[in-house]
Formats: C-alpha cells, structure tokens, sequence
C-alpha cells in the first residue's frame, strides 16, 4: 500500500513539476546567448555591496550572471510553488475529492499514507531538480560558455532542500486543516515574507541579523552557486522540513477527515449572525444558480484574503517607511543591463526613489504574483474543479446554459483579483503617506488597474485551458507555466536587437513598459490587456458549449 500511494500520487503530480523546471531550463537555454552580448564591466564596475546584494562575485563572468538572473530567485520560487501545491493537496486534497475514506479503506494507516504522500513530495522535487540541473548544464555547453568556478550542484542542492521545506509546510497545514486552500496560502504567504525579509533587512543598518529569522535567508544566504553547499544552513531547512512532517503526522491522526469538503462560505458566516442575516440572505438570493458567482467567490474567499492581506500590508504599508530605513546608495542599479532592470520592475533601474522603490519590491514581482495567483485559482477551478467534483451535471440540470455558468464564473474571477488590486491600491497610498514619499495616487491606481488586468489575463487563460480539457491541474500548471516563460521572455528578448519586437507579445510588456507608476496610465497599453482578457473569456465559452463534459473526478 505504501508504494502504491507514493507510485500513484508521483504518477498524478509529476507533470506540473517537470512543466516548470521545463521552462526554467529553456529560459536559462535562451538567456546564454543573449548574456554574451553583455559587456561585463558593467557589473565588474557596480560596488561591492551591490554586487554582494545580487549574489554576482568580483569576476563574473556571463554564467554566473545568467545563473543569478534565471535560476537565483525565479527558479527557487518555481520549484517551491509546485512542492507547495503538492504538499496542500496530499491529504486535504483527497479529503476535497471525497476519496480519503477510499484510500483509508485499505489495510494500512494514516500515518502509511502520509508518509506515501510526502515521499513522492521529494522524489517529484527531485525530479525538477534534475530536469532544471540539465539544463544548467546543456546551455553553457551549447554556447561555449565557462562555468568554472560556479557551484551549479550546490545551487541545485540548496533550490532541491528549499522546495522540500515549503512542500512539507503546505502538507502539515492540510493535514491540519483539511483546507488546501489554508495550507496553500499559509505556506506561500510564508515564502513570500522570508524572500521579503531575508533580502530587506540587510539594507537595513544594524538589523542585518534579522535577516537570518526568515526561511529564505537559509536558502541563498550564503551565495551557494559562488561558495558551494552551506551545510549549516541546509541543516536548518531539513531541521524544519522535518518539523513540519511530524506536525503533520500528529494532524492527521488527531481529526475526523471529511469525507468531501465542506468548508463555510463568507455569506453562510453572515447568515449565521443576527446582525446581518438579513443582507447575507438579500445578497445570496434564491438558491438557484444564477447566483452562481456568489458560491464561487466564496469558494476562494481564504485565499482572496490572504493574497490581498499580504499585498495590503506587507507589499503596501510596510514597505513605505521601509523606505527611510535604506540606505539608499546600495539601490541605484541605473547601470544595470536593461535585462536585470526588468526584472527588478522595469523603469531606470535607481531603486533609490520612492517610485523605483515601490516599483521594484512591490510592483516588479509581487504584484504581478499576487494578481496571477488569485486569477489563476478561480480560472483553473471554475469549469474544471466543478467536473472534478462531479457537481457539473448538478449545476447543469437547472435552467441556464452552459455559457451562462462560464459568465458568472468569470464575474467571480474578476471581483475577486479586483479585490487584489484595490487592496494593492490602498497598502502602498498608505505607505506612501507614513513613509512621506509623495508618490502620486493618480498612478499608483494606474499600475494598479494594469496590474490587475495582468491577472485576469492569466486567470482567462486558466478558465481557456480549463474549459478545453476539464483538467484543473492542466490548466493549472499549463498557465503558470506560460506565465513564467512570457516573464523571462519579456526580460530577455530586448538583449537582442532582432528579437526586441517579439516583446510586444508578451502581456508583461503592457503592464510595465510605459513605467506607469512615475508617467501614469497608458490606456493603449491597458486597452491591450483588457482585449486579451476578454478574448480569452469568450474563446472558453466556444470551448466548452462544443466538449462533452467529465462526470468523473
């Protein structure tokens, strides 16, 4: 029974994985070529604080840099991000699918069967690892490029423990709480705060040692791709990782597993309390299905939260008197390549203004990761996570179409990455205003509406993928997949003056290329966006009137 669940769930996971470190290997594969058109003194002229801060050693060479740029942070986060949706759905996604009690039917225990699960957690880590490891490998080779000197095993080592720690975060949690969502959220909103504060703190003067508080700080603290493998600070993660296996263990031994989902929504809570029973009850309507987005948004209600608490708080409020904390020489990366200025939000590059500031910790990734996360969800869910449940043909039997259920499923996924974007809007006008930085507020809701768009133009593209194949995982994997490799592409495809144009066809390009948060709204740039969104809501309705539906998880 063991091997069979650790066989099957592998079988079940591995694409996802082998998807994302997939398109890291092929973007490390692309950067190669473009990075030897860099003049190098560029870096080797930076101060050595800043070179310090982005991990690029006195003599780098294009490899190093290339490694930093692609697999440094972004591939990190891949790797991470996918443990972590493996290890949310290992118990609480089978207790969501119904099919616990099957699996438990068998003669071993639920201790057997976590175990199962969180052993092909790792081996499906280690997969991608291998699969992202080749490509570090094959690109140098292919393009003559040295790598002496770089510790790529110890780089692909420290990524391998650092996604083993998330994953097993995500599966204490589900195995808790019996939520994916919860379990997802909580671990991703960790990862999110020690990336956050691991890279912060040591700006700041005389808080450099808080820095070594947060997770991520054990995963790139000590330069591995330069230094090689820093035993300590990988006991530190396996420490935790294994902390977090027992917890989970004692979590799942200690609850009655549901059977199926059946977690409460936002308007049942409202109608349980006297206060506001009767606006929950006006709100909810009748039980029929045209208000069918009410039920969806608040399917994902936990996650909104959490994303949207997160973006207000942390990514918004507290960055702005951060700000003051800096010292603002260690910042000024204007003589960046405008591949590094991308990826750190675009614009000059001088992250030593309150706009550049803003645009780069907030704007540059995490914004853009937030909106995607929450539009991503729902999209992949909304056609697809009702046929694996198998309350499609239930939803069905009622009188509305098939095209009516698709357009409030989509009004779900915009109110609620709406609800990202308005909450990204008042954190960072509010830090702004602690911090006194005077950032305009006319564009700060600019890059916020363009942010937000960015989102739901991910998130159609979930609900297309969906729609299509019934799949949630596929549509899932396959659009963070296609976000991730139109990102780097973004970032990459200017270094080559006859590639520069293909830019255009990446959404990113209209969400950041105008720098709207110092000029303003570009409503070409947001039409762009807009069409993009709402041709990918339509192209789902031909989708899924013309496929005949699953009724089968």
């Amino acid at each position: 029974m063991l091997a069979t669940v650790l066989t099957k769930t592998a079988r079940d996971r591995w694409r996802g994985m082998v998807i994302g470190s997939g398109a890291l290997a092929a973007m490390l594969i692309l950067a190669m070529p473009l990075y030897q058109q860099f003049d190098l003194s560029v870096y080797s002229d930076l101060p050595e604080a800043v070179r310090s801060l982005f991990n690029f050693p006195e003599g780098s060479d294009l490899a190093g840099i290339a490694y930093g740029a692609v697999y440094g942070t972004y591939g990190a986060l891949t790797l991470a991000g996918i443990a972590i949706a493996i290890g949310a759905s290992a118990i609480a996604g089978e207790e969501r699918d119904g099919t616990i009690g099957l699996l438990l039917a068998n003669p071993k225990s639920r201790t057997h069967v976590l175990v199962s699960k969180a052993g092909a957690l790792v081996l499906i880590a280690a997969l991608g690892t291998v699969v992202a490891w080749a490509g570090a490998r094959i690109a140098p080779a292919l393009f003559d490029v040295a790598v002496g000197g770089f510790h790529i095993e110890a780089l692909m080592f420290h990524m391998f423990v650092n996604a083993i720690f998330y994953g097993l975060l995500a599966l204490a949690v589900g195995a808790w709480t019996g939520s994916t969502t919860t379990a997802a959220g909580t671990a991703s909103g960790v990862m999110v705060v020690s990336l956050f504060g691991a890279g912060l703190f040591p700006l700041v003067g005389g808080w450099e040692n808080v820095a070594k508080v947060f997770p991520w700080y054990y995963y790139d603290g000590a330069a591995p791709v330069n230094n090689g493998v820093a035993w300590g600070h990988v006991a530190v993660l396996l420490a935790g990782g294994a902390l977090f296996a027992v917890a989970a263990v004692v979590g799942v031994n200690r609850r009655d597993l549901w059977d199926r989902s059946v977690g409460v929504s936002l308007v049942d809570r409202l109608r349980a309390n006297p206060m506001t029973k009767q606006f929950a009850d006006r709100l909810a309507g009748s039980t029929r299905v045209s208000r069918i987005w009410i039920k969806t948004a608040s399917e994902h209600q936990g996650l909104t939260m959490v994303v949207a608490g997160l973006m207000f708080g942390l990514m918004g409020v507290a960055i702005g008197p951060m700000f003051n904390l800096i010292d603002t020489s260690l910042l000024d990366f204007s003589g960046l390549p405008d591949a590094v200025k991308t990826m750190l939000g675009g614009g000059t590059g001088d992250m030593s203004t309150p706009v550049g500031w803003y645009r780069g910790e907030t704007f540059g990734l995490m914004a853009p990761i937030a909106v995607m996360t929450v539009g991503i969800a729902v999209g992949a869910k909304a056609l697809a996570g009702e046929e694996s449940h198998r309350t499609m043909g239930l939803l069905l039997s009622n009188p509305v179409s098939r095209a009516s259920v698709l357009r409030e499923k989509a009004v779900a996924m915009v109110l609620l990455v709406a609800i990202v974007g308005v909450a990204t809007f008042a954190g960072v006008t509010i830090g702004s205003l602690l911090g006194n930085l005077g950032l305009d507020v006319g564009n700060i809701a600019a890059i916020c509406l363009l942010v937000t768009l960015l989102g739901l133009v991910f998130g159609g593209l979930a609900l297309a993928l969906g729609a299509a194949t019934g799949r949630a995982r596929i549509a899932t994997f396959g659009t963070v997949g296609a976000a991730l490799v139109l990102y780097l592409a973004q970032a990459l495809l200017p270094l080559n003056d006859s590639l520069a144009g293909l830019a255009r066809l990446t959404p990113f390009y209209y969400y950041l290329e105008s720098d709207p948060l110092a000029n303003g709204m570009n409503w070409a740039h947001a039409g762009v966006l807009a069409a993009a969104a709402a041709v990918l809501v339509s192209a789902s309705v031909w989708l899924f009137q013309r496929r005949d539906l699953r009724q089968t998880g």
